[in-house]
């Protein structure tokens, strides 16, 4: 049966795509080169930072619209896959570099802390020479998202395909030939979810109108190695904020382990794990919350982002007809990952979008 939608990439944000999209009717197909949520998603950790002053400010209408869905997007996932996924935090405390302040004004969801309020949420905490805000700001884990969202999108009538590389995709009048490893596949429409690997599709140019333009991914999409480390705390209840400053976060789940990352890498596709680049996220931790130097290390990875030049997602239709991109969300995707799936959805249908996506529109020239 030929798919009304054939999606290249079986992360959060094509799964996410496709599940929305599966759930108004369309016959949607998942191409995942390996395991779905095996690459960025898997590694993520996991906060919904709507309102941190370190996202580009472009990206906040794009972000407050996704936190708003989150609730009935877990609860869609939860209620479609038979797996829960538990918030592990509602809070956080943002920190500035020492010497340094925030040039940002209070929201409905952050609001600033002296330095002695921001202790008493978070004890032994170093405030000294930094600001402190509060934010209403979830985090989850995505390894519990990693379970749920393939069985919530096989539920809903996707069909998901693992270990079956996209090679190319050739736009035709009213549909689309998909050149894969299991063979040629034909459907109306293609979305190209890729993250990192986005550029691997060489037939799908960034715009007609480039003097020369690329395959996308050449210059617009490229990967940002993250590497981050796991310790596990005696006591849970030591931290139960998320603690973030422009150079490290802390991330707890709630049941002793807490998350440190990560390093932002051009390193290509290396995804190796060096030991000199954990101890130097662990001294930045300790710098601002000393009890993480002596908590045992359990784990550690790396992981490639989607990076783009002005740190924005690029979505919305490539240069060739039937043919969308939804990639380059960086160190938001588990976050931007409802709204991607409703503006993309509602691009595709023809309707406009909820908010404005001129900044995250595939020919912008900060792409090329």
């Amino acid at each position: 049966m030929t798919s009304d939608i054939v999606i290249a990439g079986g992360g959060i944000i094509g799964l996410s795509v496709a599940l929305e999209l599966a759930r108004h009717g369309l016959r949607v197909r998942v191409l995942e080169r390996g395991r779905p949520m095996a690459e960025a998603s898997w590694a993520a950790a996991g906060m919904l930072a709507a309102e941190d002053p370190e996202n580009p400010d472009e990206l906040a209408s794009l972000a407050r619209y996704s936190r708003s869905l989150y609730p009935q997007y877990l609860s869609l996932l939860e209620r479609l896959s038979s797996r829960r996924v538990p918030v592990r935090t509602r809070n956080a405390v943002q920190a500035t570099r020492r010497g340094a302040s925030f040039h940002c004004a209070p929201t409905e969801t952050r609001s600033f802390l002296a330095p002695e309020q921001a202790r008493l949420r978070i004890g032994a905490l170093e405030t000294g020479g930094r600001s402190f805000l509060w934010l209403e700001e979830l985090s989850l884990d995505p390894r519990d998202l990693c379970a749920a969202l393939p069985a919530a999108a096989i539920k809903a009538g996707v069909d998901l395909e693992e270990r079956t590389a996209v090679y190319s995709v050739t736009a035709k009048p009213g549909s689309v030939q998909v050149a894969t490893s299991a063979g040629a596949i034909a459907a109306g429409a293609f979305i190209n979810c890729c993250g990192a690997w986005a550029g691997s599709l060489q037939s799908l140019q960034l715009a007609p109108l480039q003097a020369a333009p690329g395959p996308i991914g050449e210059a617009a999409v490229q990967p940002r190695k993250g590497q981050m480390l796991v310790v596990r705390l005696q006591d849970p209840s030591q931290l139960q904020y998320v603690l973030r400053t422009p150079e490290v976060y802390l991330v707890p789940r709630g049941d002793g382990r807490v998350v440190i990352g990560a390093t932002v890498e051009r390193a290509g596709f290396d995804r190796e794990v060096q030991s000199g680049a954990l101890h130097r996220l662990l001294a930045l931790a300790a710098d601002i919350w000393p009890p993480v130097q002596t908590a045992p290390i359990i784990e550690s990875w790396a992981g490639l982002r989607p990076g783009t030049e002005d740190g924005l997602p690029i979505l919305g239709p490539s240069a060739e007809p039937n043919c969308w991109l939804a990639t380059g969300h960086f160190r938001n995707g588990i976050l931007l990952a409802p709204a991607t799936a409703a503006v993309m959805r509602g691009l595709i249908e023809g309707r406009t979008p909820e908010i404005p996506l001129e900044a995250f529109a595939p020919h912008r020239p900060a792409c090329c």
